[in-house]
This record gives C-alpha cells, structure tokens and sequence, in this order.
C-alpha cells in the first residue's frame, strides 16, 4: 500500500457539513425575513429548493460554465422563481445574509474530527484545496475549529484554477513542497475532485456516502471518513 505524505482534503460535504450548516443558515433567514409573509409558505420546500438549485449551480462552476460571481447574484433569485415567488424586492440581501450567516455555522461530517486527529498523530501533513471562497472558506474552518490542522488552504483564488484543472493541484503541490506520488486527494465530487486528481496522477480517494458508481475507479472508495483510517 502506497506510503503518504501529504493529504489534500476538499472541505465542503467532505468535512463540512454543508447540507446541515446551509438548511440551518436558510432556518434563520427564513425567519428573520418572515419569509411566510412573501409567499414562501414552507421552510421544508425552501430549504430544499435552495440545496438543489445551490448543487446545480456549483456544477455548472466545476464545469466552467458560469463564474462565482453569477452564484452569488443569483442563487436566491431562482429558488424564488422556482417557488413561484416574487422576491426581486430582497433577494439580493437575503443572499448578502446568507454568505454572512453560513461560516458561522460548525457542524463538521460524522468521524471528521477523528480522521484529523488520526492523521496529526500519524504525522501526515494535512492541506485544503477547495473551490470556495477564500474568506468563506477560512471562516468555516475557524468556525469548525479545524483550521489547525491544515498547512496549507489552497483555493481556486490563489491558484489562479479551479478544481478540476490541473493548474490548481500543481499549485498545491508547489505549496506544499509535494510530489504526486506521495500524495492523496480525498474529496466527494467526482469530477472535481477523483477526476482532477486521477488525471493529475495524484492517487485519489472518494468519499462516497451514497454509493455511486462510475465508468472509472477511484483509487480508494469510501462510504465512511472512518473508513479512511483503513487506508492510511
């Protein structure tokens, strides 16, 4: 079994949780704009259609079809039109008070903080390469007090790439002072992530909770983080 290094983890829905810390974020906007009163009759729906509609726009970021900028301007603006709601009166603060009240949130995945202590303790060295926000980013990490852990937090802002291209995993590594062989990318999006790494030639292991399945196979496939400590 290959002997590591570095690890480059991705953050959102790999640690953090993002599905828990936005449906809590969407539960306090909900009310604290009394959304009810603007034709948004349930929280369920709302919440809902935001992580749907939130997923499809990120992909359509992973695939270069539309910038950070557009997600941010319009996110809130299509959950309204898709609920059938007229909004354009607030949609834009609602969105302003989204990106404020998410990094606060600090629920991490199940088994996220032992795999980081297992690791520390192995003495791997640990680094972030994520296409989030930069201040975004650091600030889910101090939230989740996970941040010590990491040498590095590479985002596509820094390296000038996102992934998948291969630019922002030589930035990493070029961080890092790693090489390829010794190095494994552990993330939950397949293209991304397993895809960019495996193309890269970095190892890759996919954390894998719904068990999907694709033409290719990742280097390790993982249903658990607990199932990581297996292979490292």
């Amino acid at each position: 079994m290959p002997k590591y290094k570095h690890l480059f983890f991705d953050l959102d829905h790999t640690l953090w949780d993002f599905e828990r810390n936005s449906a809590e974020s969407l539960t306090d906007i909900y009310h604290n704009f009394e959304l009810i009163n603007h034709g948004v009759m349930s929280l369920g729906d709302f919440v809902r259609v935001f992580l749907e509609i939130n997923t499809r726009l990120w992909n359509d970021f992973d695939q270069g079809r539309i910038a950070h900028a557009y997600i941010r301007e319009h996110r809130f603006r299509l959950v309204f039109e898709a609920l059938k709601v007229e909004n354009v009166a607030f949609g834009s603060a609602l969105g302003e008070e989204y990106l404020k009240l998410l990094p606060q949130k600090s629920h991490l995945l199940d088994g996220a903080v032992a795999l980081l202590d297992y690791c520390a303790e192995k003495d791997y060295q640990l680094h972030i390469v994520t296409n989030g926000f930069d201040s975004i980013q650091a600030s889910k990490m101090q939230s989740s007090g996970i941040h010590h852990y990491f040498r590095h937090v590479i985002t596509n802002e820094k390296a000038g790439a996102k992934k998948p291209d291969a630019q922002i995993f030589a930035y990493a590594l070029q961080a890092a002072n790693a090489h390829p062989h010794e190095s494994l990318m552990i993330g939950d999006n397949w293209e991304a992530d397993i895809m960019g790494a495996l193309r890269f030639g970095m190892d890759a292991a996919f954390y894998n909770p719904k068990k999907l399945t694709f033409d290719r196979t990742p280097t390790y496939d993982v249903q658990h983080l607990d199932d990581l400590k297996l292979i490292l």
